[in-house]
């Protein structure tokens, strides 16, 4: 089978895009409200150059729209109309951002609580590490970290667990989560697949080049990265849905700074829209992270906060539907104002 990829381009927003998808002059990425106009045609890793919508071959390239162009279903019962923001709850004593913050699970819950009051829609509750170099962390130890604050937060919130354990997984789920998050996109162990597949929980399926974080940064010689990348995701896409893993349950991550050089987290943002043709919802994990450091000369993560509201604006214009960050309250608000700037959203004025 021939493998080929169309990657939106040319993105407009606002009321221009809705024109211009009126007048059939573009098309709407994954339901809009961006659209696309302009569109490179890849094929075999080879690139057929751009071509605008209208004028697109035929030979089957029409059969790549549909998932490029409509909106992916609710994922976990969750709206799909906006940009989903996921606060990022670490109980580890080692995260790269604040380790040690919520190792308490008191102080974990309290901050959980915090960022739902802040306007997040669903909680990602991780026991493990998995910065560049982190040792890894057992079953057993990771669901003492994390079990109690799952059981507490999942009475008020969408919970999802952030682990590439399957008796963690399984735990969780039995404890009120809802959602896995995997960074390995359930290649850890045979049993991950089905236990999602068991419990019809959502997943998250990441990009990482290698099982193990700790050589992670080792693997990043890429022909081309964002090809690569989607090749990936897509192939672990499948495989899932093959294992009984339907589409609508499954979003996708490019895994930045997983694996990735600096620049090429920056050509996987620049070049985002071309993971919408997966059919999934896609999520975009940027927050504090190193490449932002590298960018604006801020070396501390705690520090990295306008940075990574760019980030997380860029992504959401690009067509990330979830956004994982550190920084609840900001996100919120930026992505409240980018939409009433770009949608002209009257009920913002309300």
């Amino acid at each position: 089978m021939v493998e080929r990829w169309i990657e939106p381009a040319g993105l407009l927003h606002g009321p221009v895009a809705l024109q211009a998808v009126r007048d059939g002059h573009a098309l709407p990425l994954a339901g809009g409200p961006a659209a696309f106009p302009l569109a490179r045609l890849i094929e075999e890793g080879r690139d057929l150059g751009i071509h605008p919508v209208a004028e697109l071959p035929g030979d089957g390239w029409e059969a790549l729209l549909p998932p490029l162009t409509r909106r992916p279903l609710p994922f976990a019962g969750l709206p799909n109309d906006r940009p989903l923001v996921m606060g990022i709850l670490n109980t580890t004593p080692d995260s790269f951002s604040n380790g040690g913050q919520h190792l308490d699970p008191r102080a974990a819950i309290a901050a959980g609580h915090a960022m739902l009051e802040a306007g997040a829609d669903i909680l990602d509750i991780g026991g493990e590490s998995t910065r560049p170099g982190a040792p890894p962390v057992g079953p057993e130890e990771e669901m003492a970290r994390v079990l109690p604050v799952v059981r507490e937060l999942a009475k008020a919130a969408v919970v999802s667990v952030d682990t590439r354990h399957p008796a963690t997984m399984r735990a969780a789920l039995d404890a009120g989560a809802e959602i896995i998050n995997d960074v390995t996109a359930l290649r850890q162990e045979p049993a991950s697949i089905r236990v999602v597949q068991e419990a019809r929980a959502p997943v998250v399926l990441m990009h990482m080049p290698v099982l193990d974080p700790r050589r992670m940064q080792q693997e990043t010689n890429y022909a081309d990265v964002v090809l690569e990348v989607a090749r990936f995701l897509r192939q672990r896409v499948e495989t899932a849905e093959a294992l009984g893993i339907p589409r609508g349950r499954i979003a996708i991550d490019p895994g930045l700074g997983f694996g990735k050089t600096g620049a090429q987290n920056l050509l996987l943002m620049q070049r985002l829209p071309l993971l919408a043709g997966i059919g999934c919802r896609i999520l975009v994990g940027a927050s504090r992270k190193c490449f932002i450091g590298q960018v604006t000369g801020v070396e501390e993560a705690a520090g990295r906060l306008a940075g990574s509201l760019a980030v997380a604006q860029a992504a959401a214009s690009a067509g990330a539907s979830i956004l994982r960050v550190h920084d609840v309250a900001e996100t919120v608000q930026a992505l409240r104002m980018w939409r009433a700037c770009t949608d002209g959203a009257a009920a913002e004025l309300g």
